[in-house]
């Protein structure tokens, strides 16, 4: 009897529909939104405590042989509400701390700076071209050239990098570093000196030099051509360079989001999964530099082993797990919030309060969906320190080639900006390969 209440109050508050993410993000905009912020934890807590109720029974239903579709499609349903309700917060959250950060000093701008952003509005507007190369030389502005085009202003070109990194997740968790050209190179130390115990007269004999490697991201040119009527351009009221960085951020975070997962570096970033990865352990010393870790997930086809997310986070060594997040997409996070320990604990919990992200085992979980699903012989999951492990290396400069004449009456803005990833530490990040 007991149950059979449970389910039907499960049923209905699964059964109400939560707004849009884009528009909870929108209604966070204005308003109270530390009153919008503890709503949401609220609801958050009540979704968990219901998508908990809903899993249980239908695992005592699967003991007996009796799975519920019904069931399965109410969690399936809590599932994403628990992710909307945790990008709510998340983005609140963010809004709070943007509210609370000191403004910028417009006023303190250099003058050439300012004459270039002028001089750069009427470009966009109009096509006016007077004067403007000469004042991206004044303005120190990287990453133009005489084959058509001008470079933005560098506090515009800027501006689509922030907004980028709140777009893209391996933005905001990898080392993202800003480089004059494509020639960046770094060495780093795999190791390979000697030490040894001696007496106080014994001998010392000469170690081995360190075995430096040079390693480097992979670069490629990224472009974007969105479109605007000259009619709205003309309009004094509208805020030209802000709504090309909006286009242009969702534009490139598409595209480099995908490549700094999978991409083969080929023109493009390489991604981490496109490096060669194998079972051997640090400790064992043997696996190539540059090589990742994998551990298997013990079941085939499937993620349902909760020891081997414990071996996952124990092969990585203490010092990278200080800052460690999972990675990996919303599929997974769906079938990881079912997995319980051998005490009946459920191992994913959501952050209950202000702050606080949602954690599997310790660790915050971050969505990407570049990630693959669940499939035998597919890498899911993630763990390390990104931000020690891959580099994403912006080169400075983004330029813009106006073009009114191709798709009249509208102005395509052709933008392009050159940018690289790859990984820098092969040991900071961990791997969980579906057994096959």
């Amino acid at each position: 009897m007991q149950k059979s209440i449970i389910a039907a109050s499960v049923a209905e508050n699964a059964g109400r529909s939560l707004p849009s993410l884009r528009t909870l993000h929108r209604r966070n905009e204005g308003g109270d939104s530390f009153a919008e912020l503890r709503q949401g934890i609220k609801q958050l807590g009540e979704a968990f405590q219901q998508f908990k109720a809903t899993n249980d029974e239908q695992l005592e239903k699967l003991k007996k042989g009796q799975g519920d579709p019904l069931l399965e499609t109410k969690l399936a349903e809590l599932n994403t509400k628990l992710s909307e309700l945790e990008a709510f917060k998340k983005n609140t959250e963010e809004n709070l701390k943007k509210k609370n950060r000191p403004g910028r000093d417009t006023g303190a701008d250099d003058e050439a700076v300012t004459e270039h952003k002028s001089a750069f509005d009427g470009y966009l507007r109009k096509g006016r071209e007077d004067g403007l190369r000469d004042l991206e030389q004044k303005a120190l502005n990287l990453g133009t050239g005489e084959d058509g085009g001008f470079g933005v202003p560098e506090e515009l070109d800027r501006n689509i990098v922030e907004l980028e990194r709140d777009l893209s997740i391996m933005r905001s968790l990898a080392n993202v570093i800003s480089v004059g050209s494509e020639e960046y190179k770094r060495l780093v130390n795999i190791g390979g000196s000697g030490s040894g115990w001696v007496g106080e007269t014994d001998e010392r004999t000469e170690t081995n030099t360190p075995k430096l490697a040079q390693i480097a991201p992979f670069f490629g040119e990224i472009y974007a051509n969105p479109a605007i009527t000259q009619k709205a351009l003309d309009d004094i009221f509208f805020d030209v360079e802000a709504w090309l960085a909006q286009e242009l951020s969702w534009d490139f975070d598409e595209k480099e989001g995908d490549a700094y997962v999978v991409g083969n570096g080929s023109n493009k970033p390489k991604g981490f999964l496109a490096y060669p990865n194998s079972a051997v352990t640090d400790k064992a010393g043997s696996r190539p530099f540059g090589t990742l870790q994998f551990v298997t997930s013990g079941a085939a086809a499937a993620l349902n082993n909760p020891d081997r997310l414990i071996d996952l986070v124990h092969s990585l060594k203490r010092g990278y797990r200080k800052n460690a997040v999972w990675l990996g997409n919303g599929l997974t996070l769906a079938a990881l919030r079912k997995l319980k320990d051998s005490e009946g604990n459920y191992l994913w919990r959501p952050g209950l309060e202000a702050g606080e992200p949602g954690i599997l085992l310790g660790y915050r979980y971050e969505e990407d969906e570049a990630l693959p699903d669940i499939a035998a012989d597919s890498i899911p999951l993630a763990f390390g320190d990104f931000k020690r492990g891959y580099t994403i290396a912006d080169v400075r400069g983004t330029r813009v080639l106006r073009d009114p004449f191709t798709n009249k009456p509208f102005v395509h803005f052709y933008t392009t900006k050159r940018v690289g990833g790859g990984v820098m530490d092969s040991k900071a990040i961990k791997l969980l390969k579906i057994a096959a």
